[in-house]
Order: structure tokens, then C-alpha cells, then sequence
């Protein structure tokens, strides 16, 4: 079925808690916005892409490991949860299958913490406190 119109929505990315037991794995950016905080990895959804997709292969892109997806952490939705625009994310806690980093994509630096760093971007803070990650 086609649509003669394109209705206007937010964009669609998705986050990953990725635990182990050396903690929790944090990228630290590379790009615009808030060059050199720290975030989840993750990233945008493709068309015809699932979320638990996406999020198995932006962990993949940015921190170089595989993943299993426990459960989702939430939906987080404010529109000024980000300065690029409005943008959705859907969050998965996931375990790690192998603590192996390697920083790619997005990511400057890709690191385990045992408890949270102070700069952290966007409300990664708040979704790492929902997923109870240490």
C-alpha cells in the first residue's frame, strides 16, 4: 500500500546497558553532539530493521563485541532528550559475549566501568539508572 503523504515523526535509535562482569561498557564519542562524553553504544534504527536487531549490530559496530538481549530497559521519548532533534530511543540491557573492546564507529574510546563516569551525554545517566547498572 502506498501513501500519498509522509507523515512527520521523530527518529528512531536504539541503546545498549551492555554488562559483564567487568562492568558496564561506555563509548566515549568521537562526533558532535557532546564530543568526548561518555554514552551508550547505539545508534539509529534502519528501515527494516527491528530494535533488537539494530541493537545487536550497533553494539557490534561501535564496542566490537557480540550481545544477548535480556530485556528492554524503557522507551525514552522527551523531544529535548537530544539537540540534534526529536529522537526516540528504545533501550535493551544487554550481556556482553565476550569483554573484548574495540572503539569503532562513533566511538572514540570503548571502556568497562564499574561505576558511573561523570560526563555522561544525553539522559544515558537516567537510562543507565533504570537498568540498575551498578
Amino acid at each position: 500500500m502506498k501513501y500519498k503523504f509522509r507523515p512527520k515523526t521523530p527518529f528512531l535509535v536504539v541503546d545498549g546497558v551492555v554488562k559483564s562482569s567487568k562492568g558496564v561498557a561506555l563509548i566515549r564519542r568521537v562526533f558532535p553532539p557532546h564530543i568526548d562524553k561518555y554514552t551508550l553504544p547505539g545508534g539509529f534504527v534502519k528501515i527494516g530493521e527491528s530494535c533488537e536487531e539494530a541493537v545487536k549490530r550497533e553494539v557490534k559496530e561501535e564496542i566490537g563485541i557480540r550481545v544477548k538481549i535480556k530485556k528492554l530497559v524503557g522507551v525514552y521519548s522527551d523531544p529535548k532528550r537530544d539537540p540534534r532533534g526529536h529522537i526516540v530511543s528504545v533501550s535493551f540491557l544487554c550481556q556482553a559475549l565476550s569483554t573484548k573492546l574495540k572503539a569503532g564507529d562513533d566511538a572514540r574510546t570503548a571502556a568497562w566501568f564499574k561505576s558511573k563516569p561523570r560526563k555522561i551525554a544525553f539522559d544515558h545517566a537516567r537510562i543507565l539508572k533504570d537498568a540498575k547498572a551498578w
